[in-house]
């Protein structure tokens, strides 16, 4: 009769240990994408969404409304040297990272408060820069939401689309 006991308390305790961990797992775990683009070392900070069979484009995320580019807090973009995004100057530093969307194109936005929560307490007069880039279609779909840092560029994919953007 003990050694029933024991595997059952056994067992209890296995299954308790399971339900805590899966309860503990976020459901946008944070992520960083690190890479150097022309000497430059960068950095995005961000919480990697799923899919979840959601539709994301135009949905989950809605066209022409700000977006953090991520889950929970908003991304963030750190660079220790000057780079130049789409064609444009982006000074060494650290930057709130947003994006708005639309079926055509998505406007890229770098803006100086780093330290947001979202999009409550953005305001459009610290930006540093916005951008406009066209996205793309991807030949198959990301269930978590990932940045790339590339030779030259960094791409947000998520669900069917990759929104890329150049970087020297």
């Amino acid at each position: 009769m003990k050694l029933q006991k024991k595997i059952q308390a056994i067992v209890f305790a296995l299954f308790m240990t399971t339900f805590v961990n899966a309860q503990n797992k976020p459901a946008s775990p944070a992520a960083v994408a690190t890479g150097k683009i022309n000497g430059a070392n960068i950095s995005v900070n961000y919480s990697s969404p799923s899919v979840k069979g959601r539709v994301i484009w135009g949905e989950l995320v809605p066209f022409n409304k700000i977006w953090r580019a991520g889950a929970n807090a908003a991304t963030i973009i750190e660079t220790d040297k000057d780079l130049i995004v789409e064609g444009s100057k982006l000074a060494a530093g650290k930057y709130s990272f947003f994006v708005i969307p639309n079926e055509k194109e998505c406007v890229l936005i770098f803006n100086k408060v780093s330290k947001m929560s979202g999009t409550n307490n953005y305001n459009e007069k610290e930006d540093q820069l916005r951008v406009t880039v066209k996205q793309q279609l991807a030949g198959s779909s990301t269930e978590s939401l990932v940045y790339t840092i590339n030779e030259n560029s960094i791409v947000l994919s998520w669900e069917k689309w990759n929104i890329p953007f150049s970087v020297k």
